[in-house]
């Protein structure tokens, strides 16, 4: 690698799954750009630091992951509409008087992955949203902009799902209800797994009876992590059962055209992907 190579990192912790480095590696041979990406696992009480560590050593750019996504959008000078109404961002970017600016492009990039790539139309889905941490944050505001009839949103902490439907502002279609209502309040069109369960290893325990006769499941995650909610959403019999490595991809592009100002074809880095397994 060229001494004159651009730094970018991945923030994130757990990190070491990540396929970022691989990704943007592979956007940047398409233009013949030399660039270092790493991850990089920090725990919370330390991410302030560390990235400020990173872009004082001449970092050109950063994505972030769980659980730093809300931590990334605190540390910036700056903020796009997406990062400042979501709450939460995903990409760090060095300005030229030395602040941080956030981005937030989760939501565009699942939408994407869902509509163009699955060609999936999502207008007039009653959705459930799983988690209200920053990851479903990012893709709040993007479902409702899609054209989602309804957005229920179920967490295990109900106050957190209760502040998230209140900053979308839409009574009519987003609403909060209690975790433990799951078995009861019906079934859904689309429903999107936003919780860190599956990357900590954890089990959601989901009813099936949420599940509708022709519903989409989408998990955020993907790979290993993505496995366990894919399974269940198969055995309840949903019709499309789909993880977030599209939604992976078309962030990253987004990221690299906002660092480079080159936005690099997404679908061969997919596809190589899906054929190594992933």
């Amino acid at each position: 690698m060229s001494e004159t190579a651009s730094r970018y990192a991945v923030f994130g912790h757990p990190v070491a799954h990540s396929l970022s480095p691989r990704i943007h590696q592979t956007f940047a041979r398409q233009f013949g750009i030399a660039l270092e990406y790493e991850t990089i696992d920090v725990a919370p009480d330390d991410f302030a630091n560390a990235v400020r560590d990173f872009f004082a050593g001449g970092g050109a750019g950063a994505n972030v992951t769980v659980p730093h996504k809300h931590a990334a959008l605190a540390l910036a000078d700056t903020h796009s509409e997406a990062a400042a109404r979501s709450g939460a961002a995903n990409v760090l970017t060095p300005q030229a008087d030395g602040g941080l600016a956030a981005h937030n492009n989760d939501g565009v990039g699942m939408v994407r992955d869902l509509t163009e790539r699955h060609r999936l139309d999502l207008r007039g889905h009653d959705t459930l949203l799983l988690g209200a941490g920053g990851a479903a944050q990012g893709v709040a505001w993007a479902l409702l902009d899609a054209g989602v009839d309804t957005l229920t949103i179920v967490n295990r902490s109900a106050e957190r799902a209760e502040a998230l439907a209140d900053r979308l502002g839409e009574p009519a279609r987003a609403h909060a209800r209690y975790w433990n209502d799951l078995a009861s309040i019906g079934s859904f069109d689309l429903i999107v797994n936003a919780t860190s369960a599956g990357v900590q290893g954890q089990a959601l325990d989901l009813p099936f009876a949420i599940v509708g006769a022709r519903a989409l499941c989408y998990d955020l995650s993907y790979g290993q992590a993505a496995t366990p909610f894919l399974s269940w959403a198969r055995a309840a019999g949903a019709r499309f059962a789909l993880d977030g490595l599209g939604m992976l991809v078309e962030t990253a592009a987004d990221s690299f055209a906002l660092w480079h100002g080159k936005r690099p074809d997404a679908d061969p880095v997919y596809d190589a992907l899906r054929a190594d397994g992933v």
